[in-house]
């Protein structure tokens, strides 16, 4: 199905081959990078696992350690009210 109609459209194009993997893979990344829910990232890839798809895209965000260090860190130095 993929080569008989979306290999056609990509030549018709003009566009590079790629395959359609390709799209489902940059359509998950973005997801991730764009911070969106890791469930329900994993429930459109039709993944069972979360964990399976926390470790396919694991480098998309690779900044991530910062962060929680950064918002733990938060917690603890912000001035309570009240």
């Amino acid at each position: 199905m993929v080569v008989r109609y979306f290999k056609p459209l990509l030549k018709a194009a003009g566009l590079p081959d790629i395959r359609f993997y390709d799209l489902r893979h940059t359509m998950a990344s973005q997801m991730i990078r764009n911070k969106q829910d890791i469930k329900m990232v994993s429930q459109r890839l039709g993944h069972e696992d979360v964990g399976f798809t926390l470790k396919v895209y694991h480098h998309v965000r690779p900044g991530t350690d910062e962060e929680a260090t950064e918002g733990f860190d938060e917690m603890f130095t912000k001035k309570r009210t009240g």
